[in-house]
C-alpha cells in the first residue's frame, strides 16, 4: 500500500512527502519537475518523472508501486498566469485531473486528497469564510480548482471514491530552509526581494475598510498544510465508499499586509525602513479569513504554527537560497 503524491517535488508537495514518510506512510513521487526540483525528494522515495497528462506513465507508476491512494498537488498555480493563458491552465490542472481520476478508476485507485485553494472563493464579503461561502472565482486558476473539487465530488458519487478536497489559504514558511519556496508570488519572499535590493518593502494600497486600511489575510505555516495532508489521508483510509470532504487549510485569524510587513522587517533586522504605499492590486479583496471549526470537527487537525514561524523560517530559506 501506498500514497502517489503528485507535485511532491514541489514547495508545499515536498512537505506533504515529509510528513507523510514520517507519519509511516509509503509514499511515491510524481513529478513533471516544471518547477519542482528531484533534489527535495528523500533519497528512499521513488521519483516518477512524468506527466498528469500522460495516462500510461500514470497507470505505470500505480501498478509498479501498488498504489491505494493519490495525493495530488501538481498544478499550475500563478494567478496572473493563469490570465494570460487560460486554456493552459485548464488543460494542466483540468484535463491533468480528469486524466488522473480515469487511471485510477481503471486500476481501482479509490482515495484522493486533492490541493484546492481558498481562491475558489474570489472575493467573499463575510468576515470568516466557511466552506458554504458562495464560490465566485477571479481567475481562471481558481476557476479549474474549483471545476476540480467538481469533477472529483461527481466521481464519488458515481464510482464510490474516497475524496478530500482541502482549500489552502496564505502558505508560507519551511521545514527546512533547502525545502523553502524558491517563488517570489507571495506576500513574504516579495518583501524579502525588495529587502535585499535595498528597496522598501511595498504595500499595494491601504485604503480598505480594514482596521489599518491594507488586505487581510489568513496565513498558514507549510508544515501544517502538510500534517492537515497527512490527516485527510489517513481519514480516507477509514471513510466509507462516495465520502466527499470540502475543508479550509487555515488559522482562522487574520493578519493585515502592515502587520506582516512590520513583523518580517523586524525578524530580518530591517526596522529602520518605511513600507512604500503604492496603488491597490486589481482584484484585491480587503479580507480573506479561513474558518477552520469544520476540518477541526472532521480531522481533529488544527494548525500549531505561528506568524513569527512562518516568517522566521522564510528568511532562513531565502538566505540559504541567495547567499
Amino acid at each position: 500500500m501506498s500514497w502517489l503524491v503528485t507535485g511532491g517535488a514541489g514547495y508545499i508537495g515536498a512537505h506533504v512527502v515529509r510528513a507523510m514518510v514520517e507519519g509511516g506512510e509509503s509514499v511515491v513521487v510524481y513529478d513533471d519537475l516544471s518547477t519542482g526540483s528531484a533534489d527535495r525528494v528523500p533519497a528512499d522515495v521513488p521519483l516518477v518523472v512524468g506527466s498528469v497528462l500522460d495516462a500510461p506513465l500514470l497507470e505505470q507508476a500505480i501498478r509498479d508501486h501498488v498504489v491505494t491512494g493519490v495525493v495530488h498537488i501538481a498544478a499550475k498555480k500563478q494567478v496572473g498566469e493563469s490570465v494570460e493563458r487560460p486554456l493552459h491552465y485548464y488543460r494542466e490542472n483540468v484535463t491533468g485531473l480528469q486524466t488522473l481520476l480515469e487511471v485510477m478508476a481503471a486500476t481501482g485507485v479509490d482515495r484522493i486528497v486533492f490541493s484546492s485553494s481558498a481562491a475558489v472563493y474570489g472575493m467573499p464579503d463575510v468576515n470568516l469564510v466557511t466552506e458554504d461561502t458562495p464560490c465566485v472565482p477571479m481567475s481562471p486558476y481558481g476557476e479549474t480548482k474549483l471545476v476540480g473539487e467538481w469533477l472529483i465530488n461527481a466521481a464519488a458519487h458515481a464510482h464510490g471514491l474516497r475524496a478530500a478536497s482541502l482549500r489552502y489559504f496564505n502558505v508560507a514558511g519551511a521545514a527546512t530552509p533547502e525545502l523553502s519556496d524558491s517563488g517570489v508570488f507571495n506576500l513574504i519572499p516579495m518583501v524579502f526581494e525588495r529587502l535585499e535590493a535595498g528597496e522598501p518593502p511595498r504595500i499595494f494600497g491601504d485604503d480598505y475598510a480594514t482596521p489599518d486600511g491594507t488586505c487581510v489575510r489568513d496565513y498558514i505555516h507549510v508544515q501544517d498544510i502538510a500534517s492537515a495532508h497527512l490527516a485527510a489521508a489517513r481519514r480516507l483510509n477509514e471513510a466509507p465508499e462516495g465520502t466527499s470532504l470540502t475543508l479550509n487549510i487555515g488559522r482562522g485569524e487574520g493578519s493585515s499586509v502592515r502587520q506582516m510587513v512590520d513583523r518580517i522587517l523586524k525578524v530580518t533586522g530591517n526596522e529602520q525602513l518605511s513600507p512604500e504605499v503604492t496603488d491597490r492590486r486589481p482584484g484585491d479583496p480587503a479580507r480573506v479569513v479561513a474558518s477552520a471549526d469544520r476540518i477541526r470537527e472532521e480531522l481533529g487537525w488544527a494548525a500549531r504554527h505561528g506568524l513569527d514561524d512562518m516568517i522566521e523560517s522564510a528568511w532562513q530559506g531565502w538566505r540559504h537560497r541567495h547567499g
